[in-house]
């Protein structure tokens, strides 16, 4: 691992939100904001507050601002500005692409997803076959909670038109290899359909290197406010009608894809996000997670059942758990009660608690760069007393 050092104490000082005792492992469930993201969305609303496309001053700073956002969207997935779109969240964004792609589809075509997924990669396509008739598969996993390529590559065939997969579970931590997906796709013809909303928070995202054709995450999951990017290959969106209405613009072909006027303080808030990142290093926060969550798999109570990889490797710090004769719930009140905020339930992540048959779901603690050793050993301290 990388031997660069973050400081956590200047980290935290960013955030007006962990100024209390509450240590905050909700974060794959939606990250804090450091102030600067706070304050670029207020000074936003201050003193630019217009909508785009006039030539007074508010209006003119709008449209540089929205210029601005889709440069750093640029930047932060490593594509072209122009290839790049904001929404209402994840959720929406997948909606309306696979609505778009959905154009070219015919009943009997295929789409691959994983058991990994988060339903937002799942859902959009499972209607898809309630109103086109296509066929929707699900590759299994290993019994450590890897996706499983054997399985994977079986499924594949000339029918299938998409692979929809996770850059990193959500519900187990689990960061399958992309390129090898990517390959595994394109080597069929179906397009690769990337979810790196867990992801994003943990390390770079490169859609050119991973050359996945989409690729959706939320900045409220990386430390910024509550809303949707996207991004697609260009010939793949221009091969796409887009849903819009008849005023909107055909370029840059991202932007055919945002409805309406885009949530510009939000966007403002989001700018400011990817600067803070920028700021800290990715070599820094990534060096730092690892070591947490080192910690964490070292400590954990022997009674504990942990679902999904026993080490760092392959994984990113999100933890899928559940204490013997204790339900979920009543796990995460119990760390509640004591300041220590997790989630229970399935997160989303259906498929993967169908896979492990817990009806219940489980407990998950997310760790990301603003977590501490002290917090790592207050959450292992409840469970040890839990347990």
């Amino acid at each position: 691992m990388s031997t660069a050092v973050l400081d956590i104490t200047s980290v935290r000082e960013r955030f007006g939100a962990l100024q209390r005792r509450l240590a905050f492992f909700d974060g794959p469930g939606g990250t804090q904001c450091p102030e600067e993201v706070i304050d670029a969305i207020a000074d936003y609303l201050r003193e630019s507050n217009a909508n785009v496309g006039a030539p007074y001053e508010t209006s003119r700073q709008t449209d540089e601002l929205v210029d601005l956002a889709h440069d750093r969207a640029g930047s932060f997935l490593a594509c072209d500005a122009g290839e790049v779109a904001f929404g209402q969240s994840m959720t929406a964004l997948n909606f309306l692409f696979t609505r778009a792609f959905a154009r070219t589809l015919r009943r009997g075509d295929e789409i691959v997803v994983t058991a990994l997924d988060h339903d937002a990669n799942v859902s959009p396509w499972l209607e898809l076959a309630h109103d086109l008739g296509i066929i929707v598969k699900t590759a299994g996993l290993t019994d450590e909670l890897e996706l499983n390529f054997e399985d994977l590559a079986s499924q594949l065939s000339d029918r299938t038109r998409v692979v929809a997969f996770p850059v990193a579970a959500n519900s187990v931590g689990t960061a399958p290899d992309v390129r090898r997906i990517v390959e595994l796709a394109h080597g069929v013809g179906a397009l690769a359909w990337a979810d790196a909303v867990h992801y994003a928070p943990h390390g770079p995202i490169d859609v050119t290197a991973w050359n996945v054709d989409v690729l959706i995450c939320s900045p409220y999951k990386y430390f910024g406010p509550h809303l949707g990017l996207a991004f697609g290959k260009r010939e793949v969106l221009e091969s796409w009608r887009a849903y819009k209405v008849r005023p909107a613009a055909d370029d840059p072909v991202g932007r055919r894809f945002e409805l309406g006027t885009l949530q510009h303080e939000l966007l403002a808030g989001f700018v400011a996000a990817v600067d803070y990142v920028d700021s800290l290093g990715w070599n820094a926060i990534q060096a730092h997670e690892h070591a947490l969550g080192e910690r964490f798999l070292a400590g954990l109570p022997e009674p504990v059942e942990l679902y999904g990889l026993p080490t760092m490797a392959g994984r990113v710090p999100t933890f899928c758990f559940n204490v013997p004769d204790r339900s979920p719930e009543e796990v995460a009140t119990f760390l509640a009660e004591r300041d220590i905020a997790v989630w229970h339930g399935n997160y989303y992540a259906i498929e993967t608690m169908r896979y492990l048959g817990l009806e219940d779901g489980a407990v998950r603690a997310g760790i990301v760069h603003y977590n501490t050793e002290e917090e790592v050993d207050r959450l292992l301290a409840g469970l040890a007393e839990l347990s």
